[in-house]
């Protein structure tokens, strides 16, 4: 079938929210506003949309959605109120901004049934959702602060569909974050030992089991260790009579995963000495780099390993809709390791895995578009099986 022409509709969804502060420049207080996208296919109707959204945003035009679109399905790209900046992100929030988009997808542009697809952190996203639409747990942020999950009546997706997608943004960076830096203040205060790039380290890839032991130990201890000092300082402030005052803080070296420079460690087909924000070793201090820019309330609910709840494993026990995995080859932040964790971690009695040979983590490049139409294509088969395709391709 030939590749449908697209339409790509801008729209805004905004709701009231009661909230002591604002953590979003802009607009007015208690006013929350999305940027959306619908993209569907040119004279093709549904009854079905699969609605995105990533914690931070910015993919309407990822070529897997596009792709999604020009195959024959209505998709929705609603970015999260943190478009672009998660510096004070609040996950529960997000989860939030999700349900306006998913009450916005039935109610205003009338589909009967909404798929929730999750790429890359908009995975453990979709999966912490939804278990908060069936089996209501969270009552707070973990600052013991609103908004409390379990009397926001969210409503459920029919089904899940996660691409590229990892267990969760906390255990991205717990898995990355460079744990020789000793001194939060002074990047340049390392242990040499666990320095991935001293070149006088002596070890070097491929990483024996011990050092990948103690390594991942210091890693975990190092989030800990900006944990209690987070925990700290909110109590600080609040022992100050000063509630809602915040703090902001940065993180350096966040880009030291064995992953990228050891091909052996949790292999695939990725290519060694990157990652996903570039070269490593650049990236391990650069201005983009994961948790970067933090303030304390986000730390918590974000990048905390302990306390934030955004976790695709654990919240998957309570996802019973039909779900799809769909995992590259290639992709080299979410390996095989991080595939087989979401996909084990679903309740659902139907559930599916496709790996798609050589695929990276965006699908971008010319030697990506085969195994792009080989992904849609295993996305549009198992949708039409379960009667969430347009009736005009299945």
């Amino acid at each position: 079938m030939q590749p449908f022409d697209i339409d790509r509709r801008a729209f805004g969804i905004g709701y009231r929210e009661l909230a002591a502060f604002k953590d979003t420049y802009g607009g007015e207080e208690g006013y929350v506003f999305l940027e959306a996208h619908q993209i569907v296919p040119v004279g093709v109707e549904s009854d079905t949309a699969l609605l995105f959204m990533h914690p931070v945003g910015g993919g309407a035009y990822l070529p897997f959605v596009t792709a999604l679109a020009r195959a024959g399905h209505h998709v929705i790209y609603a970015n999260s109120r943190y478009r672009g900046n998660d510096t004070a992100l609040i996950m529960e929030k997000v989860v939030l901004d999700l349900a306006a988009a998913m009450r916005h997808a039935r109610e205003r542009l009338g589909y009967a049934k909404v798929v929730l697809a999750g790429w890359s952190g908009g995975g453990s996203l979709s999966i912490y959702y939804q278990s908060q639409a069936v089996n209501p747990t969270v009552t707070a942020t973990p600052a013991g602060e609103p908004p409390d999950l379990t009397a926001a009546e969210l409503p459920a997706a029919d089904a899940m569909l996660l691409v590229a997608a990892h267990p969760s943004r906390h255990q991205v960076l717990c898995d990355c974050i460079d744990p020789a830096v000793r001194n939060e203040s002074d990047f340049f205060d390392r242990d040499p030992a666990l320095d991935l790039y001293d070149a006088a380290n002596p070890e070097q890839p491929p990483y024996g089991a011990e050092f990948l032991a103690r390594f991942r130990a210091a890693q975990v201890a190092r989030i800990r260790r900006i944990t209690d000092d987070v925990r700290n300082r909110l109590d600080m402030l609040r022992g100050r009579g000063l509630p809602h005052d915040e703090h902001g803080f940065v993180v350096p070296g966040t880009m030291a995963d064995p992953r990228s420079l050891d091909p052996s460690v949790d292999p695939n087909d990725r290519e060694p000495g990157t990652s996903f924000l570039g070269d490593p070793r650049i990236a391990n201090n650069g201005p983009i780099g994961l948790a970067r820019f933090s303030t304390l309330r986000s730390w918590l609910s974000q990048w905390s390993i302990d306390d934030a709840n955004g976790d695709g494993v654990r919240h998957g026990a309570h996802v019973t809709v039909p779900a799809l995995v769909v995992h590259g080859s290639a992709d080299n932040i979410c390996t095989p390791g991080y595939a087989d964790a979401l996909y084990d971690g679903l309740a659902s009695d139907d559930k599916s895995r496709v790996t798609i040979d050589g695929a990276t983590h965006y699908y971008i490049g010319r030697d990506q578009i085969p195994r792009l139409q080989t992904a849609i294509e295993a996305c549009g088969e198992w949708l039409a099986a379960r009667d969430l395709a347009p009736p005009a391709i299945r």
